[in-house]
């Protein structure tokens, strides 16, 4: 796994070969975010990565520039994992948290400038996760919601839906939180 751009650009952490994860390529990361530079400028935002996985878009999202990363994952191992490379980066951006995706998205108080979900494809509350973020409010006006998953789901027609765009077997859905006008 490698950091594809900014000020940690080039680093390379290797995956322990025992994890379940499915890390997101290298590939479609670094398409996905050539497509975000025209919807979000990173530097100096707040960001959450739910379903961390390997921590690969928490790392990344860290060398951009983000002020402060939350990332959210429930297994040990990968938490632990997430951790060291963010102690081997000597950074306090990226607040590691161990638990449930789904207590968090309840529980959160917090609005984020864009949020990346990267759920198990499996998983059969997959297709609820985008309402659900809007339904908690978790987006601030004008901020991105990055969702993969696999090429069966459609989210086309759901509320604040922007596009799709699909590398190889990874699909992404992407999401914005209109700004309200202002009285």
């Amino acid at each position: 796994m490698r950091i594809i751009t900014g000020i940690y650009k080039g680093r390379h952490f290797d995956i322990p070969r025992s994890f379940k994860a499915r890390p997101t390529t290298d590939f479609a990361k670094e398409n996905i975010f050539n497509v975000l530079n025209s919807y979000i400028d990173f530097e100096g935002i707040n960001a959450l990565d739910l379903f961390s996985g390997t921590g690969s878009i928490s790392l990344e999202l860290v060398s951009r520039g983000c002020e402060h990363v939350v990332s959210v994952e429930m297994d040990r191992d990968h938490h632990k994992f997430i951790t060291e490379c963010l102690k081997k980066l000597d950074t306090n951006v990226c607040l590691p948290l161990r638990g449930d995706v789904f207590r968090y998205i309840k529980s959160c108080k917090q609005q984020f400038d864009f949020i990346f979900a990267d759920p198990p494809y499996a998983l059969k509350e997959l297709p609820t996760i985008p309402g659900l973020i809007f339904e908690k409010n978790m987006l601030k006006d004008g901020g991105i919601l990055v969702f993969e998953h696999g090429k069966e789901n459609d989210f086309s027609n759901a509320p604040h839906f922007v596009e799709h765009r699909s590398y190889g077997s990874v699909n992404f859905s992407i999401f914005r939180k209109e700004a309200t006008a202002s009285l």
